[in-house]
């Protein structure tokens, strides 16, 4: 609730001005500092005009914002000589601003003082004992007085030129007289400032209510102060300063000693550390400061108290505010003192540069921080990471010792001198450090949740120390691999001499390892490591140098059984006992395969490309455990997902390459088809048939073993692509495959012929030698598909040496017939059908095109335009064709005079179109004018009989 403000009585002078005071009501003896004052002025005019000038300055300049800190200064003053803390009130009375007080009244030394502006009379550890302060009540009145229990007295701008005889400014400050006042009750002293016209009163408690709460902490004498009927209090407890206000609360942990440094804390006592201040001496100066706590210091101030005053006073006080600054991050907790050191930045004044190097240099020198082990360090005695990885510090203190508590920006440290350590450095330092397993799976730990965070980056933890299971401990995770407790594994690969293969103890395995480049060891993962492939891929080597393999044969096969058909490729490297020697896994067949009936006999000699697993071996391990290592059971697959070049050891791989359009984007091969005897492949086939498997790769497009089997597999005594199935329209061109017990659907799928389709140069030559060859009995349609087929392939092939013309005869040499009208003119004998593209056959064959066989029309013709040919004109709209451009010339008959010879023909091109005068020659030329060849016949049946049976029927 908002107070009343208390009403007084007005003040009334005790004597008129130019009338001499009463004996006895001029208890401060202000007639005798008037009559001083005034002898002064009309002694030397200068003292006037320099007083006058003295108050002006300060009343405009040095005390312009500073009425309330000096008016409370003043009864701070008197709370603390009465001992008794203080309480202030402030009110606004008609225009009138009040300043009510406790503590020691006014007395005659403290009116001389308030008449004088060069002058104080506070003394001790008063706070003004360094200035003049109360001059700051001219910045909003004229006619300031102060009353007291002990009496009072009034300073007035319109009395002191009446008693100066003057006008105009005057010093109002210098010419005191006494007044009668009641005090309010419950104060002793009172400040009443009738305000100038243009002062605002309102604002002036405003701003007074923003400040109080930074007051009462900068005077402790004061414990309450009301504001217009708002009231602030002070208390303390410990060191602990409560400043509670209207609607906020405050808190201040300070340290009270020489000076007193203060920071604000939470209700947790947390510090909320300042950003920016300015000094207090103890009251507020221009002087801005950067520390995160309050300085209340007595350092020497300019007489307007607005700066401190540079000098050896100053520089003292600062060096022990210093010194004393760090007791105050003492007294918090270890983990909260790093928010009171100062941040780097630029000083907000010259005071603030000096203060802070003063504060740097204690906490550099003097101890404050806490180590992991409970000590008390200076700052250049201190480490600290340089990320902050919570937790590592404990586990590494008595390894980095000086290790600090807590966490804190490294910049912020080194501005103490504390020696900022990498993590790199950390590493290096536990390098062959002896530890238990577990302890550096705590350490991993920690590290990770600032890797996770990415607050550190994990290429920085590449030297980071591994203990592996034979009890070393080495630096660096990669290449370690993670065996994840695996007792047995580790027995297992412990017997075995792997050079570089470095497992990490079960204890110590974490995640961060496999981050950093390790991998998981279970038994796939351990099959995968670079380290266990070379002894694997060069063990035959090693066994055939006189080292024993059995230990790694083992070893590998019991990874490879837990793997079960997810091995790596790469296994089928590994030596296992043969029949005498020994050999890679992929390079022996168990001893019941079914390929040793389809293999050659010459594939298993001692050199040959193959070998049998030793029996008594075998009968040791799964079969499938031994097959999933590579050793050979039935034919084996080549995958590729990716393949790049032919570099994967098929057989005519590099032939097959060339042949495809595009290289294949992925590859499914058989192995070692290329080693079938020749009297085995209906068996092979059948072999291949029956897994899935190998059944897929045979049966893929474009494939390799497609491709293979169907040119060099034997069936019969013949390859498979030089037979064709009993159905297939190729009779004559080749022959029927003979009955082997295969399905329909595996010899064509082992290339047997359906049709013309010619994957390879070779295939297209054999066509051209099977249609040279007279002893064959070739149809003439399927002469001329097989010389399509062969222009289709896009092969180069050369001639071969016999053609089959189109009555289905060979001959030595044949025009290529590329034009319908030259085969009415020859023999079929004389030249070789291939509709698909006879320029190509031409160049193929080297011989000629027809059209380009010189050619002459010998007899007279009459040009007809076709509109002008009735028959034709019903045939086209029989057709829905129309009638083409120009005309035909017409013969009776047409002669034609070619190699020497001249024949009768029905139609003829030589750039006009030429027709004997009958059904079959205009039909033929017309159909080729409007572009309807394949109807050639039947325009010349409507020519003959246009009736619509001839059309439908």
């Amino acid at each position: 609730m908002k107070l009343r403000p208390v009403s007084t009585p007005p003040v009334k002078p005790l004597v008129s001005s130019g009338i001499s005071d009463a004996a006895g009501a001029d208890p401060f003896g202000t007639a005798r500092l008037r009559d001083s004052t005034l002898r002064a002025w009309r002694d030397s005019p200068t003292r006037l005009i320099e007083d006058t000038n003295v108050e002006r300055d300060l009343r405009v300049g040095a005390y312009r914002d500073r009425l309330f800190v000096e008016l409370a200064q003043n009864a701070a003053d008197a709370a603390m000589a009465q001992g008794t803390p203080g309480r202030i009130r402030v009110s606004l009375v008609d225009r009138e601003l009040r300043f009510a007080n406790t503590g020691a009244p006014l007395d005659a030394r403290g009116v001389a003082s308030l008449a004088s502006l060069r002058a104080s009379g506070k003394t001790g550890d008063t706070v003004g004992r360094f200035g003049v302060g109360f001059a700051a009540v001219r910045t909003v009145s004229d006619a300031p007085s102060v009353v007291s229990t002990s009496g009072g007295v009034l300073f007035s701008a319109e009395k002191t030129r009446a008693a100066a005889g003057i006008q105009g400014d005057v010093p109002v400050l210098r010419l005191p007289w006494p007044v009668e006042a009641t005090v309010p009750e419950g104060f002793d002293t009172e400040v009443r400032l009738p305000l100038r016209d243009d002062v605002d009163g309102q604002a002036l408690l405003d701003q007074l209510a923003d400040d109080i709460g930074d007051l009462l902490l900068a005077l402790p004498w004061l414990a309450e102060a009301d504001v217009d009927g708002r009231v602030w209090t002070r208390r303390s407890h410990d060191d602990v300063v409560e400043i509670r206000g209207p609607g906020k609360e405050t808190r201040w942990l300070t340290h009270r000693g020489d000076v007193v440094w203060a920071v604000p804390v939470d209700e947790h006592g947390l510090p909320q550390p300042l950003e920016e201040d300015v000094l207090h001496a103890p009251t507020p100066t221009d002087d801005g400061l950067s520390l995160p706590a309050r300085l209340l210091a007595t350092v020497p101030v300019e007489p307007s108290r607005r700066r401190a005053l540079p000098g050896a006073g100053l520089t003292a006080a600062l060096k022990k505010a210093a010194a004393e600054y760090v007791q105050l991050v003492r007294m918090l907790p270890a983990e909260q003192r790093f928010a009171l050191v100062p941040t780097p930045g630029f000083p907000k004044s010259t005071v603030d540069a000096q203060l802070r190097d003063e504060v740097i240099a204690s906490l550099s020198a003097e101890p404050w921080l806490s180590t992991q082990d409970g000590r008390d360090v200076a700052g250049r005695q201190a480490k600290v990471l340089d990320v902050d990885v919570e937790g590592l510090p404990e586990l590494i203190a008595d390894v980095v010792p000086g290790l600090l508590k807590g966490a804190a920006p490294a910049s912020v440290l080194k501005a103490v001198s504390v020696q900022v350590v990498s993590v790199e450095e950390v590493l290096e330092t536990l390098t062959g450090t002896s530890r238990e397993p577990s302890w550096w799976h705590d350490v991993y730990a920690a590290l990770a949740r600032v890797v996770e965070s990415h607050a550190l980056a994990s290429e920085r933890l590449d030297g980071l120390p591994v203990p592996l299971s034979d009890g070393r401990t080495l630096p660096g995770a990669r290449g370690c691999l993670l065996v994840e407790g695996s007792a047995e594994l580790l027995e297992l690969l412990s017997d075995v001499d792997i050079p570089g293969l470095r497992l990490v103890h079960p204890a110590a395995s974490h995640p961060l390892l496999e981050r950093l480049g390790a991998k998981h060891a279970d038994a796939r993962e351990l099959l995968n490591a670079d380290q266990l492939r070379d002894a694997v891929e060069r063990s035959v080597e090693d066994v055939r140098s006189g080292l024993d393999g059995t230990t790694l044969a083992g070893a590998v096969l019991r990874l490879v059984a837990d793997c079960g058909d997810d091995a790596p490729r790469w296994v089928g490297a590994l030596a296992l006992p043969a029949t005498d020697t020994w050999r890679r896994a992929d390079e022996l067949v168990l001893p019941n395969s079914p390929l040793l009936d389809v293999f050659d006999e010459e594939v298993f000699d001692e050199d040959g490309a193959l070998d049998v697993l030793d029996e008594d071996f075998a009968e040791d391990w799964p079969a499938g455990t031994l097959k999933a290592a590579g050793v050979l059971d039935s034919f084996a697959l080549v995958v590729d997902d990716e393949p790049r070049e032919p570099d994967h050891d098929l057989p005519d791989e590099e032939a097959w390459w060339d042949s495809l359009p595009e290289p294949p984007s992925t590859l499914v091969a058989v192995r070692d088809l290329d080693l079938v005897g020749d009297d085995a492949w209906p068996a092979a086939l059948r072999l291949l048939a029956a897994r899935p498997e190998t059944w897929h790769a045979l049966r893929t497009p474009n494939g390799h073993a497609r491709w293979w089997i169907a040119q060099y597999a034997v069936l019969g005594g013949l390859a498979p692509n030089e037979w064709r199935l009993p159905d297939a329209d190729l009779a004559g061109l080749y022959d029927e495959v003979p009955d082997l017990g295969l399905s329909t659907d595996l010899l064509e799928t082992a290339g047997v012929r359906t049709g013309l389709t010619l994957s390879t140069v070779d295939e297209a030559q054999d066509v051209l030698h099977r249609l040279a060859d007279p002893e064959r009995r070739i149809t003439p349609g399927l002469a001329a598909r097989a010389y399509d087929a062969v222009v289709e392939s896009g092969f180069e092939v050369h001639e071969p040496g016999g053609l089959r013309a189109a009555d289905g005869s060979v001959v030595g040499g044949a025009l290529i017939l590329d034009v319908p009208w030259v085969a009415g003119a020859l023999e079929p004998h004389e030249y070789v059908v291939a509709p698909a593209d006879p320029d190509r056959l031409s160049y193929l064959l080297d011989e000629p095109l027809a059209s380009s066989e010189e050619a002459e029309v010998i007899s007279e013709g009459e040009y007809a335009p076709w509109a002008d040919l009735p028959a034709l004109k019903l045939v086209a709209d029989q057709l829905g064709v129309r009638l083409p451009e120009g005309g035909v010339l017409v013969h009776d008959p047409l002669t034609v005079r070619i190699q020497g010879a001249e024949h009768d023909v029905q139609w003829w091109s030589d750039g006009r179109l030429h027709a004997a005068d009958t059904s079959e020659g205009l039909a033929r030329a017309f159909a080729w004018a409007a572009d309807r060849w394949p109807d050639r016949h039947l325009i010349t049946a409507l020519l003959d009989d246009p009736s619509p049976r001839t059309l439908l029927s």
